[in-house]
């Protein structure tokens, strides 16, 4: 099997890098100064063993590689980008007859749980995984994984739902390769409670690392607004036990040699100056949710709105004071029901 890297920035990069470093095929798709960077000194990849230069191939478009049977297109691009993604590389051709979108299995290793919906309009084989890998990338050619002895957990299964043969041969690749990837029939279950955990996102881009008593109330009634919408709307998530278990001490977080962890994927694309967030598919899936359902989200609204700002305005992360959040929260939470 070779992999496809759709992404190459910290999940892409560090799932491909960790890939290769084991053997495996692997291709990495990124664009503009990553993508020069990765192809003229290969990728630089750190954690806390060490920083590894590997030498994978990566491509800045679909029309620069031929695709074979036994590729597996891994999607790590951010959601608002996955709609581009599937139109660019639904209708490439596959060596021997078909199209990818016919022939190959696509992975979602992306947060947010829009990704998998979109694709199954395109694609016949989709599988849905689970990401848990705190890694960072802010500079062209490099990303750091911050995970050990493991770098994350990756629950892989097909989606809607089910297992079969290829997210067993997956899983079995990414175990040699430093990952823990459990191959599990209701993967949408897992991703809706990452989800949950991933709704601090906006609040971390915003306002900066949630410590600290205001903060930390604030992250807990953010995960408290979206566990009842999620129960409004009669959707399944795990729980804090299930992943306990499943996590136990398999990861520590380390210091990686040279690099400041920072912030998490929202933090990061604030910090990077791309113009664009995820939040519309992280608190405005909960924000969706709700009003689907006749319930309320002001949290989880008011994150959404502001975290789209500042991406729109590119404001530093991190330069909202508590108190001017609290406040517009507070005033979407009395603001009148127009329905």
């Amino acid at each position: 099997m070779r992999y496809i890297i759709i992404g190459a920035g910290a999940v892409g990069g560090a799932i491909g890098g960790r890939l290769f470093a084991a053997g495996h095929e692997v291709v990495l798709v990124a664009r503009g100064a990553h993508h020069a960077a990765l192809r003229d000194g290969g990728l630089r990849l750190t954690v806390p063993d060490g920083s590894l230069t590997l030498p994978i191939p990566a491509v800045d478009r679909p029309e620069a590689l031929e695709l074979r049977p036994g590729d597996v297109l891994v999607m790590a691009v951010k959601t608002q980008d996955t709609t581009g993604v599937l139109e660019s590389w639904a209708g490439r051709p596959v060596a021997g007859g078909g199209t990818a979108c016919e022939e190959l299995p696509l992975v979602c290793a992306q947060n947010a749980v829009e990704n998998e919906r979109l694709a199954l309009r395109r694609f016949r084989h989709v599988y849905g995984m689970c990401v848990w890998l705190p890694a960072t990338h802010l500079e062209p050619g490099k990303v750091a994984a911050f995970g050990s002895p493991l770098t994350g957990i990756l629950h892989v299964g097909r989606y809607p739902s089910g297992t079969d043969r290829t997210a067993e041969r997956i899983s079995a690749d990414l175990e040699t390769s430093a990952f823990l990837a459990p191959v599990v029939p209701d993967v949408m279950r897992w991703k809706y409670a990452k989800l949950l955990a991933n709704l601090a996102n906006s609040l971390e881009a915003v306002c900066g690392p949630v410590d600290g008593d205001d903060l930390l109330g604030l992250y807990r009634r953010t995960v408290a607004e979206g566990r009842a919408v999620l129960d409004a709307a009669g959707i399944a998530y795990t729980g804090e036990e299930e992943e306990k278990r499943v996590r136990g001490d398999r990861i520590r977080l380390l210091e990686v040699e040279g690099t400041e962890r920072g912030g998490g994927s929202s933090w990061q694309s604030l910090a990077r100056g791309t113009g664009s967030i995820e939040a519309d598919h992280l608190n405005g899936e909960i924000t969706l949710l709700a009003r689907l359902h006749g319930t309320a989200a002001p949290v989880n609204e008011t994150l959404q709105r502001v975290a789209n700002a500042f991406a729109r305005e590119r404001r530093a992360p991190g330069s909202m004071p508590v108190p001017e959040l609290l406040d517009l929260i507070d005033r979407r939470d009395r603001a009148p029901d127009r329905s």
